[in-house]
């Protein structure tokens, strides 16, 4: 796209965007891109020149790519998958494309052996580690086979044995939610967290039922359906309430309550409203006092630091990167999952960018790489912010953040 189209361009999307009386803040969160790559669209400074790029930002302004780019046709070039954001669960994708299990509906049935329990419990403690650590490759080579074979199971045991294998079923379910929300396979989180919560149901899993909802919320979150997340998060609040209000609610109904004002939190964070967000974070809080340490019930892992850690990353959502840095000073996550440690760093180095504190930013999304690899490779958030770092340096980026940008593929 020459200049004087860039131009044109640009201005054309600042007029869409002011139209729908959108800032350049909300069109980058609606897009997955930073308030300053739109800015530089804007000003004619940064070329649209990928078919997939011009559909994203068409989407976010609410208009037929027509409407945006009428010669797009001629002046874009086709899909060659620019924002295509590594994906390590593709087996774990297929696994969900169909029935796991179509040999047991139609092929002669065989009781399943209940002395596979106990390999079968190992192999779906394995892939919530795997998780934790947001080693994503390998728990999708774990999920290939792991998933036919609880389906099978389910469909096979005694009726005794059902509802374990059915609780196994959900843990898994919701283990692969988790994945696909942090690797943005959100369409793919959505149906493995409506699983996971069907599952728990048979299995006779009441806060099980919770913890798939609470999993559904995140995958709404990513698919911008914001009302949907809401109205999820907060009906599965009202109704837990009368049994979690009283002093003698157990610690993992606490978790779960607690769980889910931290997911209410985010989306009110990312849908700007600062009030309803602070107050999901100091109900978080007050839930984690009455706990009063950490807790992993249901791999949700809440606790007092855990909160902190989401309400660092709530503070930054909202643009408060003075709030995120006052809250992390003293804040001490050795004790967390590597998951959490490098979400606490990847946010603080989001902060620090926010405060055009761009070393102090590199070095933190950094030392979160160190952590989880994966997590800064493939998370929306943390390739948006070195994408932007690299923006910001141009020719001067130092061969730190390069490297980064390159491993990340944040400027693909």
């Amino acid at each position: 796209m020459p200049s004087a189209g860039r131009a044109a361009f640009g201005a054309r999307v600042a007029e869409l965007r002011r139209q729908r009386d959108l800032t350049q803040n909300q069109l980058a969160a609606a897009i997955g891109r930073t308030a300053s790559w739109v800015s530089q669209v804007e000003r004619g400074i940064q070329p649209v020149n990928r078919l997939d790029v011009l559909r994203l930002l068409a989407d976010g302004l609410g208009v037929p790519v027509r409407v945006l780019q009428p010669e797009a046709g001629d002046s874009v070039e086709p899909d060659s998958g620019e924002e295509t954001v590594p994906n390590d669960l593709d087996q774990a994708r297929l696994m969900l494309s169909g029935h796991s299990a179509l040999d047991v509906v139609l092929g002669p049935r065989q009781d399943f052996r209940p002395d596979l329990l106990p390999e079968l419990r190992g192999e779906v403690q394995r892939a919530w580690d795997l998780t934790h650590a947001d080693r994503f490759a390998d728990l999708s080579r774990a999920l290939g086979p792991l998933l036919p074979r609880l389906e099978r199971a389910v469909r096979t045991a005694t009726v005794e044995l059902r509802p374990e294998l059915y609780g196994l079923l959900a843990r898994t379910y919701q283990a692969l939610a988790a994945a696909f929300v942090r690797q943005d396979e959100a369409d793919a989180a959505w149906l493995a967290a409506d699983r996971a919560v069907r599952a728990a149901e048979l299995a006779g899993d009441r806060l099980g039922v919770f913890v798939g909802v609470y999993r559904l919320v995140h995958a709404f979150v990513r698919l911008q359906r914001l009302d949907q997340a809401e109205h999820a998060a907060a009906t599965a609040l009202n109704t837990l309430a009368a049994y979690t209000e009283e002093g003698s609610a157990a610690q993992e109904e606490l978790s779960v309550v607690g769980s889910l004002h931290l997911a209410l939190a985010l989306v009110h964070a990312r849908s700007g409203d600062r009030r309803a967000a602070r107050e999901q974070i100091d109900r978080a809080r007050a839930v984690a006092a009455r706990m009063g340490n950490e807790r992993n019930d249901f791999n949700l892992e809440f606790g007092p630091k855990n909160v902190e850690v989401q309400a660092v990353s709530t503070a930054v959502d909202l643009g408060d990167a003075g709030e995120a840095l006052d809250i992390a000073r003293d804040l001490d996550v050795g004790e967390l999952s590597a998951e959490r440690q490098a979400r606490l760093f990847m946010d603080l180095g989001r902060a620090h960018l926010q405060r055009r504190q761009f070393g102090d930013a590199v070095a933190h999304l950094l030392k979160a790489e160190t952590i989880a690899p994966d997590l800064v490779r493939s998370h929306v958030t943390a390739r948006a912010a070195v994408r932007e770092l690299m923006l910001m340096a141009g020719r001067s980026a130092s061969a730190e953040l390069r490297g980064l940008a390159e491993r990340s593929d944040a400027m693909g």
